[in-house]
């Protein structure tokens, strides 16, 4: 059972093939992937992961110097997150402009005070650091109750602008018909899931995989859309203090 959840915890972040099979979340995950894959080697030096979690996508990140995770401070996380610090959900325990670069995975709409917490990431990055921020678009309202927001890309732009980051570089995942079959599963996902990794395989092979192979055709045939989409993904520059 051990090897089981192994697997299904590397596919969980870091879709192959077999994800088709088994990885409820196919689409939102592989769309994640490739997108921080492809933007890494614009994160290095010293790198912070602020909301690091079990730190999915560190190996990602070839030229960071050292790696740094950052967690809130709850017992949960003490319990089973790899972070090296944990804070109060205010300031973050670092000095001014310590870090070259900032990982924001999935974590952003989850913050109540988005505009303190973005000025904790431009306090503790250096002038010219780099930000990798990812943030659902559409999706499901989940780890109730501190889901607190959407950003659309414009939005995001606005955010980051007035905590003085600049946009470099943008992306949509799963801009098609895709997101429709990662609905479609995400819902059947709530319905079904149970404590039991091995149950929870067999269903999404017998009820979700057929969702998730029909879907990747689909979106090979059909038009993209760049108005409905899963996740923002973006590389962002510290231009000046907040």
């Amino acid at each position: 059972m051990q090897f089981l959840k192994r697997i299904v915890l590397r596919e969980n972040f870091a879709p192959s093939l077999l994800s088709l099979f088994i990885n409820p979340f196919y689409f939102a995950r592989r769309g994640l992937y490739k997108a921080v894959n492809d933007f890494s080697a614009r994160i290095s030096g010293k790198v912070l992961d602020v909301g690091c979690g079990t730190k999915p996508y560190q190996k990602l990140f070839l030229n960071a110097r050292e790696y740094v995770g950052l967690e809130l401070d709850t017992e949960t996380n003490r319990n089973s997150k790899n972070a090296d610090f944990f804070y109060d959900g205010k300031v973050f325990p670092f000095d001014a402009a310590e870090f070259d670069s900032l990982v924001v995975n999935q974590v952003f709409e989850h913050v109540f005070n988005p505009s303190e917490f973005l000025a904790e990431l431009n306090r503790v990055v250096r002038l010219e650091g780099m930000l990798l921020l990812t943030v659902p678009f559409v999706w499901d309202e989940h780890e109730q109750p501190y889901d607190y927001a959407r950003y659309s890309s414009f939005g995001l732009k606005a955010v980051l602008a007035a905590s003085g980051f600049e946009v470099v570089e943008a992306r949509k995942t799963s801009a098609d018909i895709a997101v429709v079959f990662q609905l479609i599963n995400a819902y059947l996902f709530k319905l079904t899931v149970t404590k039991s990794t091995l149950l929870n395989v067999m269903v999404c092979f017998f009820l979700m995989a057929p969702f998730n192979i029909v879907g990747a055709l689909m979106a090979k045939i059909l038009p993209g859309s760049d108005d409905l989409y899963l996740d923002n993904v973006v590389i962002a520059k510290k231009v000046s203090n907040a």
